[in-house]
């Protein structure tokens, strides 16, 4: 495998800056929003902190169990229909919110939110740059994560601004407006246009489909390495806090190092975007992940030492941030571009069980002796096999 040419941009600027507004507000007034709304929300509703974080993971099984759906509609050419839908759907859910009284109301709301998010995060907006620009979709997903990268830093200051000043049931109006206002309209002009559904290839005198790519070997392993990495890095921000505190850090670095990790993520983003055409595609692609196995193995080694959580926090933030796009390109550049929301849908589910079960998981494995060893022990084990079988899903790609 050789590195690729470096040829000018071939997909639409334009098109791409105004998909990635809608990424920052989506991920930020609803992903990252949510963390501030659980207390006012628990104060008024009478939730205890287990009810109220039900909800998050009622829109992660939603968005997971609609991934798939929304995929074969985005593969036959609705994307203007599914992303416009989307962001009227989470518009309209947010208002739900700032209207609920009962705890059946905020679940039916976040449930709501999540079926929203699967028809507007990345993997639909991934899908549609990748149908409209085959030969340069990769540079387009990366220029797509810059804006979604800063989403926390943007929305959670002026969320939680919102919440002191309006209250959050106000607050929530601002952010429906958001969506109904800017992120519809933005999607339903946008997205005219869409490239119709590609006929199927044949392959061995069967067709191409989307059902026989995901019994292949390649989508097997692509998937385990998207649904590990997906455990490793959910798991780790909600107890990141409590981890670097037990590495000894000063509380002021406890709280400002975590705040960088977005900072950091779109800093390796960055330095894709302009440095990745001076080296191999695809040993870039074997190279950024081992970033997080590298990071775990940091900490680990130097337990107790504050140099060892500055390289782990610097190695994670870097390998997340670039890792977002290797995740994102990797089922259209091993497996198939012609179904690649379908297959990478198809993976949803299990990466929504992933994401919910991972950080339940490491705080299990935590103990007062211990602290969170025996939990980083297992998230290394789980990034390096993820590493290992992006490798192996490369290796058949070449083959086949």
């Amino acid at each position: 495998m050789t590195a690729e040419p470096n040829p000018q941009p071939t997909h639409n600027r334009r098109l791409v800056a105004w998909l990635s507004v809608g990424q920052l507000i989506t991920w930020g007034s609803v992903f990252y929003t949510f963390a501030l709304l659980m207390e006012p929300v628990e104060r008024e509703l009478g939730l205890t902190r287990a009810q109220s974080s039900l909800a998050f993971s009622l829109a992660l099984l939603a968005e997971g169990v609609l991934a798939y759906p929304v995929g074969r509609w985005i593969d036959r050419g609705h994307e203007r229909a599914v992303m416009t839908g989307g962001s009227l759907l989470v518009g309209l859910c947010l208002l739900l919110h700032s209207v609920v009284s009962s705890v059946a109301g905020f679940y039916a709301a976040w449930i709501g939110l999540g079926a929203g998010l699967a028809a507007t995060l990345y993997n639909p907006v991934f899908a549609v740059v990748t149908r409209r620009f085959p030969d340069d979709f990769r540079r387009a997903i990366i220029t797509l994560t810059f804006l979604g990268g800063l989403a926390s830093t943007v929305f959670i200051p002026l969320s939680a601004w919102l919440i002191q000043s309006l209250g959050w049931r106000h607050a929530l109006w601002v952010l429906a407006a958001f969506h109904l206002l800017v992120c519809a309209p933005l999607h339903a002009v946008q997205l005219r246009g869409a490239p119709r559904a590609r006929p199927a290839r044949e392959s061995a005198g069967r067709p191409a489909s989307a059902s026989l790519h995901m019994r292949s070997a390649p989508f097997l392993l692509v998937g385990v390495f998207v649904v590990g990495m997906m455990a490793v890095t959910a798991a780790l921000p909600a107890h990141m806090i409590s981890l670097l505190r037990g590495t000894g850090l000063a509380e002021a670095w406890v709280i400002a190092i975590p705040a960088s990790i977005g900072l950091i993520q779109v800093l390796g983003r960055l330095l894709l975007y302009f440095f990745e055409h001076h080296f191999d595609l695809h040993l870039a692609n074997r190279l950024i992940p081992m970033l997080i196995p590298l990071g775990l193995a940091a900490l680990l080694a130097g337990a107790g030492h504050p140099w060892a959580a500055l390289l782990f926090v610097l190695l994670y933030g870097l390998g997340n941030g670039m890792m977002t796009i290797v995740k994102g390109t990797a089922i259209a550049q091993y497996v198939s571009r012609d179904h690649v929301a379908s297959l990478n849908g198809a993976l949803g589910l299990p990466s929504a069980l992933a994401r919910a079960l991972a950080p339940f998981l490491l705080g299990v494995l935590w103990s007062a002796q211990a602290g969170y060893a025996w939990g980083l022990w297992l998230l290394l084990a789980v990034s390096v096999i993820s590493v290992l079988a992006l490798m192996q899903a490369q290796r058949r790609a070449v083959r086949t």
